[in-house]
C-alpha cells in the first residue's frame, strides 16, 4: 500500500484533491477530524490538555471548551500553541497510523492522510509521497473571500501564518498547481493517479 501525505494552504484546492482521491477508491485521512478524537474526554490527548492547560478549559458537558482552551492558548505570553500542539499532533499521529494500518489489512492500496500542518508537524516521514496543492496568494485570497465570506485582511493573515508556497514545494514529491480551474487541477491528478495505477 502508498500512503500519501497531502497538504496545501488555505483556498488551495486541498479539499478537491482530497475528494478526488477518495473517489478513485484511497482510503481517505483526515487530520483535522482525529484532532477533534484528540479532545474526546477519556483519552490521553484530553487528560494532556487538561493537565497542561487547566480544569477550567473543561465545560459543563465535560468536553474541552475551545473558546477557553483558545483564549489561554493565544493569551499573554505566547508559547502556549506549541505547547498545545506538542501534545496534539503526537496523537492525531498515533490515530492516522492507526487508520493506515487497518487501511492496509483491509487490503487497500492507497491512504491519504490529508492535513493542512502535514510539514509543520514534521509528518512527511511517516507516508511514502508528499502531494502539495499551491495557489497564488492572490487567487486565494480571491477564492477564500468568496467562500467563506471573510474579511481578506483575516485571509491574508492566515496565509503570513502558514509555510510559503516555495517552502511546501521544496518538501513535495509531487506538487500541484491550483492557480487555474478546478478543471485543470483534475487533469493534473488523472497524470498522476493513472502512474500510480500503472
Amino acid at each position: 500500500m502508498i500512503t500519501i501525505g497531502l497538504t496545501g494552504g488555505i483556498a488551495s484546492g486541498k479539499s478537491t484533491a482530497a475528494r478526488y482521491l477518495e473517489e478513485r477508491g484511497a482510503v481517505m485521512i483526515d487530520a483535522d477530524k482525529l484532532g477533534h478524537e484528540v479532545y474526546e474526554p477519556g483519552t490521553e490527548g484530553f487528560d494532556r490538555v487538561v493537565s497542561v492547560f487547566g480544569d477550567d478549559i473543561v465545560g459543563a458537558d465535560g468536553q474541552i471548551d475551545r473558546k477557553v482552551l483558545g483564549g489561554k492558548v493565544f493569551g499573554e505570553g505566547g508559547g502556549g500553541l506549541e505547547q498545545l500542539t506538542d501534545i496534539v499532533w503526537p496523537e492525531i499521529m498515533k490515530l492516522a497510523k492507526l487508520r493506515i494500518a487497518a487501511a492496509a489489512a483491509d487490503g487497500k492500496a492507497v491512504a491519504v492522510l490529508e492535513a493542512a500542518v502535514l510539514l509543520e508537524a514534521g509528518w512527511e516521514s511517516e507516508v511514502d509521497e508528499v502531494w502539495v496543492v499551491t495557489v497564488e496568494p492572490a487567487t486565494a485570497i480571491e477564492r477564500a473571500t468568496a467562500r467563506d465570506g471573510v474579511d481578506a485582511a483575516a485571509i491574508q493573515a492566515r496565509i503570513d501564518a502558514q509555510l510559503s508556497n516555495d517552502e511546501r514545494a521544496a518538501k513535495a514529491d509531487r506538487q500541484f498547481d491550483n492557480s487555474g480551474t478546478e478543471a485543470e487541477l483534475i487533469q493534473q491528478l488523472d497524470t498522476v493517479w493513472a502512474e500510480l495505477s500503472a
